[in-house]
């Protein structure tokens, strides 16, 4: 059964448009591990600051070797530099760290799950 993990990260508004380029330009690194069914980034519409990092793998286990793996190392160092050259840290002009203020995980078996039914169905 798959899993989805919600990385649920609090963002000043000041902050947004650099966590969506962050994530821009690490692009294509998730989809290659293996496990790894689904990836979206959320923006919030209203009435919250929290952007939601949705993913969906195979098995916990998958999840948790890519966390370990030397690709997401290097993605989460990728943003740490492009923080540092574009001059962001956690919104306050400190030059390195984090877009986010605040960071959480959320886990969850997939039970159901259902789609756009098709003319072959």
């Amino acid at each position: 059964m798959s899993v989805v993990k919600f990385n649920v990260l609090t963002v000043p508004a000041e902050m947004r448009e650099a966590l969506e380029k962050r994530f821009a330009n690490r692009a294509g690194m998730v989809e290659a591990a293996d496990g790894f069914e689904w990836f979206e980034l959320l923006r919030p519409v209203e009435g919250t600051d929290r952007f939601i990092v949705y993913t969906r793998w195979r098995s916990e286990e998958d999840f948790q070797r890519w966390q370990s793996s030397q690709a997401f190392q290097a993605g989460h160092a990728q943003a740490a530099a492009d923080a540092q050259a574009q001059g962001h840290g956690h919104g306050q002009g400190h030059g390195q760290g984090p877009a986010a203020t605040a960071s959480e995980i959320w886990s969850f078996e997939v039970v159901q799950s259902a789609g756009p039914k098709t003319d072959t169905e």
